[in-house]
């Protein structure tokens, strides 16, 4: 298969999965002297939950449910906070200390990059991404991102010590994302991010909210969200997913590297370093890079439908566990690809000819098993690779993890 950009979407993040009332995480925000701080904003990683210390520095995250979460911290004047709680049968409290957040003129200084403002651009780009949604949306705070390109390694380091903020008027949603890795390598085309976001809701008029209801479905559908939500179902098939495989298998036209590489060496010692054109050792040579080139191995499609109980396994009450061999094509045949995103994207899969535009995605596991939850919600996110449509939507097309489109009629 021809190269795709490919993507590390470590998006979806932590998930519940159990109805409960009462239950609650709530705390103290201090900083290192021991001072409380009052008016600190707390978020949930994933959701719209959240609130402010009082006076006392004390927070209340309130009407949760058993899972694992992902508590955020936002104070002016301090570095970002993160830490991830697990609740069971009864409520967490946790006592934050937060540490100044003091960058040093010096630094910033030696690190003005006239390439900035392209750095930017790329990473927009790859995070936000260029979808329909993404065109609605826009990073308000640039200022905070930290670039950093390294030439010998030709990789793109995007840092920041701030809330990002992202309007996303397509979708109705202000985000606050923290930042935890981006890196882009140009020579292999592909970016790993990973991050917290939180939720707020934008006010807008009822035409507008009509929209975002529209247009949130749209996002959600097909969505790893949504495909994970299902598996955990066993519905896949009934919301439009068909799961086949991708298995790879040795190029037998290719010699192994060390055959490849003996008939290099041998041929550059026969023209003693000296190119004659249209000699047959030049031609030789010229042929076995060619065959060095070649791809190791062959994806082969199997087009039989993966039954999920293949697949998912129910090892503990709350969640179900995935593990699979080679990877998985998926077509999500309730959607089509637009005209757009297969000619210019860069992302679009090949599909047998006999198969209509649906969206398709790959599934690459780089390290099972995973565990995800009933709201779709995965514990591991960074064993997956994603590449196709799931790599082309971005932050630009997320929703909360708390999301439900609306019964449809």
């Amino acid at each position: 298969m021809k190269k795709h950009l490919v993507s590390l979407c470590i998006l979806l993040l932590f998930a519940v999965n159990v109805w409960a009332q009462g239950l609650s995480i709530s705390g103290t925000i201090k900083d290192k002297s021991g001072e409380t701080l009052p008016g600190a904003g707390v978020y949930l990683s994933g959701y719209k939950t959240a609130t402010v210390t009082n006076m006392d520095g004390k927070f209340v995250l309130g009407n949760l449910k058993p899972g694992n979460y992902d508590v955020l911290v936002e104070m002016m004047g301090y570095l970002p906070y993160t830490k991830n709680v697990i609740i069971a049968d009864k409520a967490v409290s946790m006592n934050i200390v937060l540490s100044e957040n003091t960058i040093q003129l010096q630094e910033v200084v030696i690190k003005v990059d006239p390439n900035r403002e392209r750095y930017i651009e790329l990473f927009k780009e790859f995070f936000i991404g260029k979808s329909p949604n993404a065109k609605q949306s826009k990073l308000l705070n640039p200022q905070a991102l930290r670039v950093d390109y390294d030439d010998k390694e030709k990789t793109l380091v995007v840092k920041s010590n701030e809330f990002l903020v992202i309007e996303n008027k397509a979708l109705g949603y202000r985000l606050k994302y923290m930042l935890q890795f981006f890196e882009y390598n140009y020579q292999t085309r592909i970016v790993y991010y990973s991050g917290l976001p939180n939720f707020e809701e934008l006010k807008g008029s009822a035409s507008k909210k009509k929209q975002w209801v529209k247009n949130r479905e749209l996002a959600y559908y097909g969505s790893p969200q949504h495909f994970f939500k299902s598996l955990y179902q066993g519905k896949t098939k009934e919301e439009g997913f068909v799961i086949n495989k991708l298995v790879k298998l040795d190029n037998s036209s290719r010699p192994s590297d060390s055959v490849i590489e003996a008939q290099i060496s041998r041929l550059k010692k026969v023209l003693g370093g000296v190119i004659r054109m249209n000699s047959a050792e030049s031609d030789s040579l010229t042929h076995w890079y060619k065959i060095k080139q070649m791809p190791k191995q062959i994806s082969t499609l199997h087009r039989s439908d993966v039954l999920t109980d293949t697949l998912v396994k129910q090892q503990y009450s709350d969640l179900k566990t995935l593990n699979f061999k080679d990877d998985l094509y998926l077509i999500y045949t309730k959607e089509r690809e637009t005209n757009a995103y297969t000619n210019t994207s860069g992302h679009s899969i090949n599909r047998p000819l006999d198969m209509p535009n649906y969206q398709i995605s790959i599934v690459h596991l780089l390290e099972g098993p995973v565990h995800f939850y009933a709201s779709g919600g995965i514990f591991q996110p960074k064993s997956f690779l994603f590449e196709g449509f799931w790599a082309f939507e971005k932050i630009a097309d997320m929703v909360p993890m708390d999301y439900m489109p609306l019964p449809k009629k």
